[in-house]
């Protein structure tokens, strides 16, 4: 099968109001497929789900060593993050640690999901920087990389031995040339790979701690770093945040805008890759949910977990209006 299949639903009353698509795959630490749903060699974008591969060169080349970075480091280059206090604070000291300051950055100013922080700026008349765009995280660990390298400032630009590392963790990882870039929201490059591969990827980071190279250490570390620091990954009221906690431990997950979702599950050693064709954040959210409850590293009836999936709609008055869930017949 090639087309996308169901995979969530919105109900509102007795009609079925909106229907989302994608694709989806679980592989195993063989790289094989497990199970898969719609094309599992369809062509995406990873978008902010593969930060956790461009995070790779930062233990790899030696620089979160040398830097002293701790766990809270390597969770935030993972992140995708709200802009609250706990995540810019970190980012402001992790610069200065470096040196560096918000100028040094190359990923564009950006409001604050995070409300406290956004009323904060407004309350202050002041504007959003860098430092509150979601992939700070990411961008501080380009730099540390960077600098570790003695390489230029300009570490955006696709020829740059950062950007290079990245291609080779992506293709090394997913066992596959990527066959193009395109420039994700904070103007890095994106490299496209197939869903399969993506969810190899996963697969190999979940099986990392049966191996013992330099790689495979790096992997463990960054999945181990996900779960203990969840909060770091995206926020308060996330999916990414809320889910991991409900596992406590068992699975590091991140999104990719656009509607792409990942899962690393050590203890199954496997990996989940899916993209929801129209780009829904929602119908991904319900999805990755499905999938982990079917993989029994979830609870179906965690408050958490029926948040994104079974989730009651409400209307502005407090009435029940309609339910977000699993498409029937999926993720079985």
């Amino acid at each position: 099968m090639t087309q996308p299949v169901p995979m969530t639903e919105l109900w509102r009353g007795p009609l079925l109001e909106s229907l989302h698509t994608g694709h989806a795959v679980i592989c195993d630490d063989s790289g094989q497929i497990v199970q898969s749903w719609g094309d599992p060699n369809a062509v995406i974008y990873p978008r902010s789900s593969a930060k956790v591969i461009q995070g790779l060169p930062l233990i790899t080349s030696g620089a979160a060593a040398k830097y002293g970075l701790t766990t809270e480091h390597l969770a935030l280059a993972c992140a995708s993050h709200n802009g609250a206090h706990i995540h810019t604070d970190r980012v402001s000291a992790w610069l200065d640690h470096l040196g560096l300051s918000e100028h040094d950055l190359r990923c564009g100013p950006q409001e604050p999901q995070d409300m406290a922080a956004r009323d904060g700026l407004i309350l202050a008349d002041d504007t959003p920087c860098q430092i509150h765009n979601n992939c700070s995280g990411k961008h501080c660990g380009f730099l540390t990389v960077a600098q570790h390298m003695g390489a230029g400032p300009e570490y955006l630009e696709i020829d740059h031995p950062v950007q290079q590392a990245c291609l080779s963790a992506i293709e090394e990882t997913t066992g596959e040339t990527s066959p193009a870039y395109g420039i994700d929201g904070c103007s890095a490059p994106n490299f496209a790979t197939s869903l399969v591969g993506l969810a190899r990827s996963m697969a190999w980071f979940a099986s990392a701690a049966d191996r013992s190279d330099r790689a495979s250490d790096a992997a463990a570390q960054l999945t181990a770093a996900m779960m203990k620091h969840p909060e770091l990954v995206a926020g308060e009221n996330r999916a990414c945040t809320e889910l991991m906690r409900a596992m406590k431990g068992r699975a590091a997950i991140k999104t990719g805008a656009e509607a792409v979702y990942v899962a690393i599950v050590p203890e199954k050693r496997m990996g989940v890759a899916l993209k929801i064709t129209d780009g829904t954040t929602r119908a991904s959210e319900c999805a990755i949910a499905a999938i982990l409850v079917s993989l029994g590293v979830l609870e179906a009836n965690h408050p958490a977990t029926r948040k994104f999936m079974n989730a009651t709609q409400y209307s502005r008055r407090g009435l029940e209006c309609g339910v977000i869930k699993p498409a029937s017949g999926f993720p079985g």
